[in-house]
């Protein structure tokens, strides 16, 4: 089995998020693509993401009717500052047999050597860099294993996101319309 684990603050999920999760299920024939939402990122300290209830709902309904995508709440339930490799230890234990992917923003690649426990991410699955329109191709540090999407490149973030909202501009193509509609009933960003 190849599977996919995409990590983030998914605060909140956008279209970009989607279009990544096309492109890695295509371009690597995954069988399964796994959305695992962070309880407190170690990279943004000092970013108190929406509500994990909130980012929740809007990444199940986000993937509404995609059969081989799902969300697990697993660094959610954890609490605390959410490390990879915890997440990825895990997936080897639980499924030993499976081809692990772990896709990245590509502007983290060259810092993989930092990460927590770096030589046991890299033994435990392949990485796979997310580029932003317009970046160059990711070095990947020894001893890392790494790729990176072709995909669909899309120029939007969710601190774009978050803007717009505060700012009270429409999230139109920017993100699915049932994820706009609990992102303005949440009033997460005002």
């Amino acid at each position: 089995m190849k599977l996919g684990i995409y990590g983030g603050s998914f605060d909140p999920v956008h279209c970009g998020h989607l279009l990544v999760a096309q492109a890695a299920l295509e371009e690597l024939a995954l069988d399964r693509l796994v959305f695992i939402p962070v309880a407190q990122s170690p990279f943004k300290p000092g970013h108190q993401p929406a509500p994990a209830a909130a980012r929740l709902r809007w990444l199940r309904l986000a993937l509404a009717g995609q059969t081989r995508c799902e969300v697990d709440d697993q660094e959610i339930q954890r609490g605390g500052v959410s490390y990879t490799v915890d997440t990825l230890r895990e997936y080897a234990a639980r499924f030993p047999e499976a081809e692990l992917f772990y896709l990245i923003g590509a502007d983290n690649a060259p810092l993989l050597a930092q990460w927590r426990e770096a030589a046991e991410l890299a033994r435990l699955a392949e990485f796979v860099a997310i580029p932003r329109p317009g970046q160059p191709a990711p070095v990947f540090p020894a001893p890392f294993r790494g790729r990176t999407l072709h995909g669909f490149p899309f120029g939007v973030s969710s601190s774009e996101i978050r803007a717009r909202v505060r700012a009270g501009l429409s999230l139109t193509a920017l993100v699915p319309p049932a994820v706009a509609e609990a992102i303005q009933g949440a009033n997460c960003y005002v």
